[in-house]
């Protein structure tokens, strides 16, 4: 076992979680309205645009774009509460220097950190899942461990969101990560198949983390489960991983030296 599993398993940072979750309970709307971006897509272009595409791969329009929504749906709250929150911790509120005065340290944050923004991502894809599910648009009994994919999703997300979070100075240079996420969104095979795209643009498209995301929860809502499923939520567990060991580090190189 490594030596960042061993400390996983000794964290600190349900500590953090409690925190968070007694903060946000008198904010509890501005967790709410995340849920309502993906639902405009939703009905826009899956249901509206949907009547004339027409169906891709034996499927609704709707049916092909909702599960890409879903896992949008728990990449949007992961990222925002994963970077805002800790930037703005980290940056202004100086929260972590009075955290680290006392037994937690960078690794408690850093999984409590990411324990919470997964949470609030999960939170977004719960309801979103009902509402798909209402609307018939999962095919497979399969598509009962789409929110459970949703947390792996949300875990890939919010891993690596507070170890990018980390290295943001401004509150301007969000302005880049809306630069990376928003052609992310567009172009991880969200609306269209991948097949549509030039052969080298779908090379490139294959290296995004939404992607995968895509197409695991994909495969549960329309049953086209198979091994390489496997794969996308091994990418997405790493992904958060890889986040939580980054966001560690710099977080006591800032705050510990």
């Amino acid at each position: 076992m490594s030596t960042l599993a061993i400390r996983l398993t000794r964290t600190r940072g349900h500590l953090l979680f409690e925190r968070n979750l007694m903060v946000y309970r008198r904010t509890w709307l501005t967790i709410v309205s995340g849920f309502f971006e993906p639902m405009f897509y939703l009905f826009s272009i899956g249901l509206g645009l949907g009547h004339y595409v027409g169906r891709i791969n034996g499927f609704s329009y709707a049916s092909y774009v909702a599960p890409a929504l879903l896992a949008s749906s728990a990449m949007n709250g992961a990222v925002y509460d994963g970077m805002t929150n800790v930037f703005w911790k980290l940056r202004y509120g100086k929260v972590y220097d009075a955290m680290l005065s006392t037994p937690i340290g960078p690794t408690d944050v850093a999984v409590g950190e990411t324990g919470w923004a997964q949470f609030r991502g999960v939170l977004y894809a719960s309801a979103f899942v009902v509402t798909i599910a209402s609307l018939g648009l999962i095919h497979s009994y399969w598509g009962a461990l789409a929110l459970p994919a949703a947390m792996v999703v949300g875990f890939g997300f919010a891993g690596i969101a507070i170890g990018v979070s980390t290295f943001i100075r401004s509150w301007q240079d969000f302005d880049i990560v809306q630069l990376v996420q928003l052609p992310m969104f567009l172009f991880s095979a969200t609306f269209y198949p991948l097949s549509v795209y030039p052969v080298a643009i779908q090379w490139i498209v294959r290296f995004s983390p939404l992607y995968h995301a895509i197409v695991l929860v994909r495969s549960l809502t329309l049953g086209t489960v198979g091994p390489g499923n496997l794969l996308d939520a091994g990418y997405l567990v790493a992904l958060g991983l890889g986040g939580i060991w980054l966001a560690r580090r710099r977080m006591a190189g800032l705050l510990l030296t």
